[in-house]
């Protein structure tokens, strides 16, 4: 699996990271793990909009899926026409929430467009893909994504707070992209966000291989949640940035 951060910056964009945005290809296929703020410009230096196979969106949160709005754009508004129907992955209420933030009528909205999915957990086969799907603990409905192709794995954590099901969704991992918008000892909101000692135990208790940490916001001090994450993890951690390219 070929693994490229589109943009990894938390809640909203920073000067140099649209919000959170993953591209995974795997034997042609290409899935694109949510589409926040700024994703679609820069999704279009590493593929065509039309040659994406699937949306997976973690939550209905503006940073994580509101460029689904300008993709229907260029979709629907295509010259050489609309191409076929693309699957949407995301929470009950999706192609509703999307349709009103376009301030559309909700029938058809966009699914004239988009093929709207309900993710519920569980595992399903996508294209060269099997995905495995688990809630994870934020304010409103979300959930964190594992692929697996060729006997190699890779877990999104989509945005949670403290999380034992994503702790078994991660388990023996290849990589693990794990959010980390709190900073320890600052925020302490909890059933919200990670902080990096937070990711940290996460991918240790998880057994993971490789530990990326994201979605951190500009006003956090990533280098700081770095070097907590690698307190808590004896393993390789890095912070993920926008153009990055991981082979799994």
């Amino acid at each position: 699996m070929k693994l490229t951060v589109v943009g990894c910056s938390g809640s909203f964009p920073s000067a140099d990271s649209p919000c959170s945005s993953y591209l995974v290809e795997a034997d042609g296929y290409r899935v694109v793990l949510d589409l926040g703020n700024g994703a679609l410009g820069a999704l279009q230096k590493y593929t065509s909009l039309y040659e994406v196979d699937a949306v997976l969106l973690s939550h209905l949160h503006a940073d994580h899926c509101v460029d689904l709005c300008a993709y229907w754009v260029a979709r629907n508004y295509r010259a050489e026409g609309c191409p076929d129907l693309l699957p949407v992955y995301g929470p009950a209420g999706t192609a509703e929430r999307l349709a009103r933030a376009y301030d559309m009528p909700e029938n058809p909205g966009m699914k004239e467009v988009f093929e709207f999915r309900t993710l519920t957990p569980g595992s399903f086969e996508l294209g060269p893909f099997r995905v495995s799907v688990t809630q994870v603990n934020h304010p409103v409905d979300a959930f964190a994504f594992r692929l697996e192709h060729g006997g190699r794995s890779l877990v999104y954590s989509g945005d949670t707070g403290e999380s034992p099901a994503l702790v078994e969704l991660a388990r023996d991992t290849d990589l693990f992209l794990c959010e980390a918008a709190y900073l320890d000892g600052r925020d302490t909101y909890q059933a919200v966000h990670l902080n990096g000692r937070e990711a940290g135990e996460h991918a240790t208790a998880a057994g993971a291989r490789r530990l990326v940490l994201t979605h951190i916001p500009p006003w956090t001090d990533a280098e700081r949640n770095r070097r907590d994450a690698a307190a808590t993890y004896a393993g390789p951690v890095e912070l993920a940035r926008a153009g990055a390219v991981y082979e799994v």
